[in-house]
């Protein structure tokens, strides 16, 4: 009976010494091994991001001023359609341009499927009713062109087919939209835009790039640093759309 008890005893001894030399082994783990599931874990968590939720855009052209500008880089919510939602009437989409979709293109929603859409000298026409102007958009050119020459101040009526959306741009006398090629397939939609998260205003004569770039990287990475005070729009980062 004794001899029992000194057996478990003992057993419990080695059990305990067992778990210390493995809690040793985990606290012993080397620094380099940490830094690097840390940075793994980060890397997994950023690519799944950007696959499901959000993306990033660089607006090229001048066709959504004044809400966006050439320079701006903006974050696109993935899922805000998603779960039963829908787009709205003035939301910023960024879409699969129906006429190739390998190009993405960022417009204004401004008519519903089912919707009839006319233009007539620069003013917007929704069913019939004058449609609300965002703060944002604007008319820069004071002549007004005829219908027969271009669909740019003078269009339709054009009833929107059933689930597309109608979109135009801000800069309405510069912007290529459903004007021109027609409306946007639902499914075309990659997700609406949410804010500016930086905002440079682009150099008319930047450095060169070409073949080997070594040289050019130096002459980028040196440009940034001296125009970042003066090209960085300051007061468009983190602005919602």
């Amino acid at each position: 009976m004794e001899q029992d008890f000194l057996l478990q005893e003992h057993k419990q001894i080695e059990s305990q010494k067992q778990a210390r030399q493995f809690l040793n082994r985990k606290e012993t783990k080397s620094v380099w091994r940490e830094y690097l599931e840390t940075a793994i874990i980060a890397v997994v968590a950023a690519v799944l991001l950007r696959i499901f939720v959000v993306s990033a855009y660089r607006v090229k052209s001048a066709s959504m001023e004044d809400a966006l500008f050439t320079g701006d880089y903006i974050f696109v919510n993935k899922l805000a359609y998603e779960y039963g939602k829908t787009p709205q009437i003035v939301d910023v989409i960024v879409f699969k341009y129906p006429n190739n979709p390998e190009k993405d293109y960022i417009k204004r929603i401004v008519a519903f499927p089912g919707q009839t859409v006319q233009v007539a000298d620069k003013i917007v026409y929704i069913d019939g009713t004058v449609a609300t102007m965002p703060v944002t958009a604007k008319n820069t050119d004071k002549k007004v062109v005829p219908g027969d020459l271009s669909f740019r101040d003078n269009f339709g009526p054009y009833m929107v087919p059933q689930g597309q959306y109608f979109v135009m741009g801000d800069n309405r006398d510069d912007s290529q939209d459903s004007r021109f090629w027609g409306s946007v397939p639902a499914e075309n939609i990659k997700g609406k835009a949410v804010f500016v998260y930086w905002s440079w205003d682009p150099d008319p004569n930047p450095p060169g790039w070409s073949f080997p770039y070594v040289h050019h990287v130096v002459q980028w990475v040196g440009h940034f640093l001296v125009n970042l005070p003066t090209r960085t729009r300051w007061d468009r980062i983190m602005r919602p759309l």
